[in-house]
């Protein structure tokens, strides 16, 4: 009876997930209620849109707000993944917030309305794939050929050669594209192999080697060798993701069935906003550059005031 008592107590005294002030919300998609009530046109429907995103979304930001410790309460989802991709026992956490950040970028590109390539966006594209057509062809065949969940993107490379700033990149399940969270000093994954030394896990391993995976000493506060530089993994590339789509079934196989991934990847390509695209594009950085017209955009997490 006493051990009841005191869950009964506990119970009561752990306040309800309805009345906790969270950090993190779900953001708002710019077409959110249009979406929520009629689907993406051929593309998800209402109940597909709603798995996919708002019960999906939904999850990741609860159990991102779960597992933040209090001095990242208020940091930005991109920030905490960065910040934690590289622990392995922070994980769950690295996990949560790249796939709701990775997520939220998905659909916060994608229009109702079949969109035009603006001219500035079609000379990137023109110059690394040659077409348009030649972009999606090898895009939604390299997200198709894709065996197992994951995310497909389109990015620039920063200070890349002209002419081959666009490309494309893979990330399997939650991972990341940016470089920050990218830098591993083994050739192996470490949370599947062995250090071959007695007595020591990967976890370990990881941290006596921590010497090697930072600069050392300081050359000015924002010196490329200053502790507070982040460095790319070795022969990483610098790069800005400027589109994605999710291969994960989730999103897809409601509407689409098994077997139909390829056809829900070319009705996604019909609704990009590009003009979202040619933001996340950023502006030129050699010669003069048209100016990048102005767009709604929605921030990657709204945040609650204290």
């Amino acid at each position: 009876m006493l051990s009841k008592g005191i869950r009964q107590q506990q119970h009561v005294l752990r306040p309800p997930l309805s009345a906790i002030r969270w950090p993190h919300k779900v953001p708002l998609l710019t077409h959110n209620e249009r979406f929520r009530k009629d689907g993406i046109p051929d593309t998800l429907s209402a109940d597909g849109f709603d798995i996919a995103w708002t019960q999906y979304q939904t999850y990741l930001v609860r159990e991102l707000n779960r597992r933040i410790p209090d001095p990242d309460k208020h940091s930005k989802v991109k920030d905490i993944l960065l910040k934690y991709a590289r622990q392995a026992e922070q994980a769950p956490l690295f996990n949560y917030a790249s796939m709701a950040h990775n997520n939220h970028f998905f659909f916060n590109s994608i229009s109702p309305t079949s969109t035009s390539v603006p001219p500035r966006l079609l000379d990137y594209m023109n110059a690394s794939f040659s077409s348009v057509e030649s972009l999606r062809a090898t895009f939604l065949a390299t997200a198709n050929a894709m065996f197992g969940p994951g995310f497909v993107w389109l990015v620039r490379k920063k200070n890349a050669t002209p002419g081959d700033e666009l490309a494309i990149l893979t990330t399997y399940l939650a991972g990341s594209p940016y470089p920050g969270a990218h830098f591993r000093l083994q050739p192996n994954d470490m949370n599947t192999q062995t250090t071959n030394i007695s007595d020591q896990s990967p976890t370990e391993y990881a941290a006596a080697n921590q010497y090697h995976l930072r600069p050392h000493g300081r050359a000015g506060a924002f010196g490329s060798s200053s502790e507070s530089h982040s460095p790319l993994a070795p022969g990483g590339q610098d790069l800005t993701p400027i589109l994605v789509v999710s291969t994960w079934e989730h999103v897809w196989l409601r509407d689409w069935g098994v077997g139909g991934k390829n056809n829900f990847l070319s009705a996604w390509w019909e609704k990009i906003d590009w003009g979202l695209v040619e933001v996340n594009l950023g502006q030129d950085t050699v010669g003069s550059s048209p100016r990048v017209p102005q767009y709604r955009r929605t921030p990657l997490y709204s945040q609650s005031r204290s």
